[in-house]
């Protein structure tokens, strides 16, 4: 068997052959299955599209590059299960363009950050990181309190994104605009059809600035939503029951 390589090792062009075979036969086992499956991601109950307003957060979030220093990917592993809660699943990503799972650490994951600080801790934390957690690296980010958000773009925004599959029906586009104010008003005319739209959804001044809706309101609203769709107790149960 082992004679039989010689000819491979002396006839480059051959091997060169020999290789892209093998590997288009390891491609097309990898990839045909995915033109006919619907999904490669277990639906997971309570995952849902960003409403308008955590959607113009997670958009700040990708602009200033806090994927750089924070991940948004939590391995099943002991010692990070123990320390930020429960594994992702790919699920808790299929509305993220692009996902934010991140390669590197010089702050804590984010996977679970949602409910885990209050709106002011955020808020402090933004404008002095080193107030709260003297070690952090981190740099300000008072900005954001004051510079109100621009979301006179927010119906294209929604768009975009059912453009890559996520899914956002007509009236959630129509109303966008709507939606993204309701947030930040618990006594909006809107507020039952904005939770209907959008569950879980947390309604409230983020920034304790109701003077306007600021880039602080919304990325702090991107931040407390993160990890709080999945009821893992509920979902434990049915992968025990499975």
């Amino acid at each position: 068997m082992l004679s039989k390589h010689k000819f491979l090792e002396k006839h480059s062009l051959a091997l060169v052959i020999g290789i892209l075979i093998t590997v288009s036969i390891g491609g097309i086992v990898q990839i045909a299955p995915l033109f006919y499956l619907e999904s490669t991601i277990e639906e997971v109950e309570g995952v849902r599209p960003y409403s308008p307003l955590e959607l113009a957060g997670r958009n700040i979030y990708v602009r200033e590059g806090c994927y750089v220093c924070h991940s948004q990917q939590i391995r099943a592993l002991r010692d990070e299960v123990e320390r930020y809660g429960h594994y992702s699943l790919a699920a808790e990503s299929m509305y993220d363009h692009p996902f934010q799972w991140g390669s590197k650490r010089s702050g804590p994951d984010l996977a679970r950050v949602g409910g885990k600080y209050s709106d002011e801790w955020h808020r402090q934390h933004m404008i002095d990181p080193r107030s709260l957690v003297p070690e952090s690296v981190m740099p300000p980010y008072a900005f954001l309190q004051e510079r109100a958000l621009d979301y006179s773009q927010v119906e294209a925004w929604l768009k975009a994104n059912r453009a890559v599959g996520v899914p956002y029906s007509d009236e959630m586009i129509e109303k966008a605009d709507q939606h993204l104010r309701a947030q930040v008003d618990p006594f909006s005319d809107y507020y039952d059809e904005f939770l209907a739209a959008y569950p879980k959804a947390q309604i409230r001044d983020f920034d304790d600035n109701p003077r306007q809706i600021s880039e602080m309101d919304a990325l702090i609203a991107y931040l407390q939503i993160l990890g709080t769709m999945v009821d893992f107790e509920t979902y434990e149960a049915e992968e025990n029951y499975r």
